[in-house]
C-alpha cells in the first residue's frame, strides 16, 4: 500500500551570515508515521523545523504542507495551515503565571470561539490523556520535570493537530521519564491519527519510537528510510550514531 504524503521538503538550502548550513535537502514526511531527523550537533535538525513551520523564508528550496506549498499561502492561508499543526517546544513553554490548565487552554482561547466551559472541558481532557487530570489548577512551578513535558505535550494537541512536531522533547529527563514520554505519544499519535516529526539525539527513543528517519551529516541528507533499514545501513556515522549509545 503506498504512503500519503504529509509533508515533502525539495532542494531546501540554507546559510547564515554567508556560511553554508543545510544543501540541497529533500525529503518526505508520511501520514501517520513517526519521523525522527538525526544528526550530529550543529548539523541543522532545529534548522530545518523552523523553516517547515514557517519561521524562515524558504529559498532556495520548496516545502509543501498537507499539501500546500507554504511559500504560496498568504497569511490567512497560512495561519489557518499551522493550526493544523502543533509544536512541542524543548523547554516545555508554559507560561509561569498561568496555571496548568490556563496554559493548555490558551491555543483554544486564542483560535476558537467556544465557550469557556467546553474549552475548560476539552484542556481537562487533554490533561487526562497525558495523565495529569489533577494538575489542572496548579501552576508550572508546582510540576516536576516530567509532568512539564506531558503538560507541554497537553497544550501542543489541545487543536488535535493532524501533525506534531518535536523538538528535543525527552531534553533533560531520567530514563524512565523519557520511556513514558516516548510510550504516551506514541499512545497519542495513534489515538489521534497524528503525524509525528521530531528532532531529538535520545538513542533509546528513536529506537523505541521511530517508524522513518531522516539522516543529516555535512549539510545533506545521507539517508532516509525505515528505522529497520537504518539500523541496518553500512554508512559509518549512522552505524556509530547508533553504537554510541551501547557505551553508556
Amino acid at each position: 500500500m503506498d504512503l500519503e504524503k504529509i509533508l515533502e521538503v525539495t532542494g531546501l538550502s540554507v546559510s547564515f551570515n554567508g556560511k553554508p548550513v543545510l544543501s540541497d535537502i529533500s525529503f518526505t514526511v508520511y501520514n501517520e508515521k513517526i519521523t525522527v531527523i538525526l544528526g550530529g550537533s550543529g548539523s541543522g535538525k532545529t534548522t530545518i523545523l523552523k523553516h517547515i513551520l514557517g519561521l524562515y523564508p524558504v529559498e532556495p528550496g520548496k516545502i509543501s504542507l498537507l499539501g500546500r506549498d507554504i511559500a504560496t499561502l498568504d497569511e490567512d492561508e497560512q495561519k489557518r495551515l499551522y493550526l493544523k499543526m502543533g509544536v512541542f517546544y524543548q523547554k516545555g513553554g508554559l507560561l509561569s503565571s498561568l496555571t496548568v490548565g490556563e496554559n493548555v487552554a490558551l491555543p483554544l482561547e486564542q483560535h476558537t470561539n467556544l465557550p469557556d466551559e467546553i474549552i475548560k472541558e476539552i484542556a481537562l481532557q487533554k490533561l487526562s490523556l497525558v495523565n495529569l487530570k489533577d494538575t489542572y489548577h496548579m501552576y508550572p512551578s508546582q510540576l516536576s520535570g516530567g509532568m512539564l513535558k506531558r503538560a507541554a505535550l497537553a497544550r501542543a494537541i489541545v487543536m488535535d493537530p493532524q501533525m506534531l512536531f518535536c523538538d528535543e522533547p525527552g531534553s533533560g529527563l531520567d530514563p524512565v521519564s523519557l520511556a513514558s514520554l516516548d510510550k504516551l505519544i506514541t499512545d497519542l499519535k495513534e489515538q489521534l491519527q497524528m503525524s509525528v516529526v521530531m528532532v531529538t539525539h535520545e538513542v533509546s527513543s528513536i529506537l523505541r519510537i521511530a517508524d522513518r528517519i531522516i539522516f543529516l551529516e555535512d549539510q545533506k541528507v545521507i539517508f532516509e528510510g525505515t528505522i529497520s533499514d537504518a539500523l541496518a545501513s553500512d554508512k559509518e556515522s549512522i552505524i556509530n550514531f547508533f553504537n554510541k549509545s551501547k557505551g553508556h
